[in-house]
């Protein structure tokens, strides 16, 4: 990502130049547990040197920072760290009796899911976070970003393959070889969740985003998979846009290419079945991204079923599923009665929702949201606290219409707004099933889901950071 200088401190942090609280860079770090800055628009930083500059101090690849990720402060320099008593307790690193804080961590949690009525789910793409979140208390998975996975070093060079493929067999060729990693993925997550449902994102991001960006990148490309460095770059020019955002991704991509949303439709009802016959309870839920038209859901979702009944008539296994669809196009909001008849259930993305509500880059917003907040024009940062009375409208329009259709509509969010309290009280509001937040955030969720109940109770308003 251009503008972005990662530096080792005692653990991994992340400082960038530009992007705002639900940029990538933020929601990959937030998922982590990875304290990360962004927007430091200050920063100057030469990628090909590995140096950064920012107030007279100047920095080469190797120093040492160390950053607050609550407050925003960037310290030259080592600063000792340690991970909280909570943490350090799930991950048995210390014992329960020796911990105070772990034990009114644990009395609050009880507290607060005696109270709560919405549901507490995280956002995780691999196992090892859904067991975090899982120990912080989380009733599932909200959203699985299946592209994380194809970016790991064993998998990426058939991703590329897939991509620069000329034809659609050559195409499903490349996606064979993904596969089996698809289902040990999907397999491993269903199987930490023992139970409770997980929500899988068909693919989403445009497929440029896999490709390599520089001539050395493309030849050592070339050598893995045997395909020439000036095809792998012409096909990185072709597959370029302007707007990437509103580019060619999430459905549209399984419009386009559905043997991609085939392969991993057969390796999430796979790794299902194969979960079933060992006697484990699952629920996977598949969601299609980027929804605006319920033409589009209806290619994607009859290609799931289609794919889901080869499978389970292939492995002598029924099991069972929900398909439904992200809620982050205005359009799909607005008829979201139609939308309904098609969907089992609704996941509203509120960061593409708010992106594409007040036409305000979710990347690029925080260039300028500081002098909104200073000048009153928001009293709140848009992409960290819901806007409830513009994006809010949307959603509830959509829950009361969607429900008119289906009454059993299960309805959850997935954006970054997850985890701000102010955000999970308007969803316990306008009655949605659950809120899904990153691992570390579950805590805040179900805290602020309580508050939720009792401020409808009492007339009183509480505040959770």
């Amino acid at each position: 990502m251009q503008g972005v200088l990662t530096m080792q401190m005692n653990g991994s942090g992340i400082l960038t130049a530009i992007g705002g609280r639900t940029s990538h860079a933020a929601v990959v770090a937030r998922g982590m547990g990875k304290p990360c800055v962004v927007g430091c628009g200050e920063l100057k930083i030469n990628e090909h040197a590995g140096t950064l500059s920012v107030n007279g101090h100047s920095l080469k690849e190797g120093d040492y920072i160390s950053i607050d990720g609550f407050t925003g402060e960037v310290i030259v320099g080592q600063v000792p760290t340690l991970p909280s008593e909570v943490i350090r307790v799930m991950r048995g690193e210390m014992d329960a009796k020796d911990a105070p804080l772990y034990d009114v961590f644990q009395t609050i949690m009880k507290w607060a899911d005696g109270v709560r009525k919405l549901g507490v789910r995280s956002n995780a793409d691999v196992p090892r976070d859904a067991k975090m979140a899982r120990a912080l208390g989380a009733e599932g998975i909200g959203l699985c970003r299946t592209e994380h996975m194809f970016f790991a070093p064993e998998r990426l060079p058939f991703m590329q393959e897939m991509i620069l493929a000329d034809t659609e067999q050559d195409r499903r060729k490349a996606l064979d070889k993904l596969l089996p990693f698809q289902k040990d993925d999907f397999k491993g997550l269903l199987k930490e969740m023992k139970g409770y449902g997980v929500t899988i994102r068909t693919l989403d991001p445009p497929l440029h985003e896999f490709l390599p960006k520089t001539r050395e990148d493309a030849e050592e490309l070339s050598r893995k998979i045997g395909i020439p460095a000036e095809k792998i770059m012409a096909k990185t020019q072709e597959l370029h846009e302007f707007n990437p955002m509103l580019g060619h991704r999430g459905c549209r991509l399984g419009i386009t290419y559905p043997e991609i949303t085939e392969m991993q439709a057969r390796a999430i009802i796979m790794a299902a079945c194969e979960l079933k016959k060992e006697g484990i309870t699952v629920v996977p839920e598949i969601m299609i991204p980027l929804v605006g038209n319920i033409k589009e859901l209806q290619d994607q979702t009859a290609l799931v079923r289609r794919v889901a009944d080869e499978e389970m008539k292939s492995s002598g296994v029924k099991v069972k599923y929900l398909l439904g669809t992200m809620i982050e196009v205005p359009r799909a909001a607005l008829t979201a009665g139609e939308i309904a008849g098609d969907a089992e259930f609704f996941s509203f993305g509120t960061n593409d929702l708010t992106q594409m509500t007040l036409g305000f880059s979710r990347d690029d917003a925080g260039k300028f949201t500081r002098v909104y907040l200073d000048k009153k024009i928001f009293k709140d940062d848009p992409f960290q606290t819901l806007d409830q009375t513009g994006v809010g409208r949307l959603m509830d329009l959509a829950v009361k219409e969607g429900r008119k259709v289906r009454k059993d509509l299960k309805c959850g969010i997935c954006g970054e707004h997850g985890g701000d309290p102010a955000s999970v009280k308007f969803c316990h509001r306008v009655g949605l099933n659950y809120v899904s937040a990153s691992p570390y955030r579950v805590p805040v969720a179900r805290l602020a889901a309580a508050q939720a109940v009792v401020e409808e109770k009492t007339g009183k308003s509480y505040t959770s950071k």
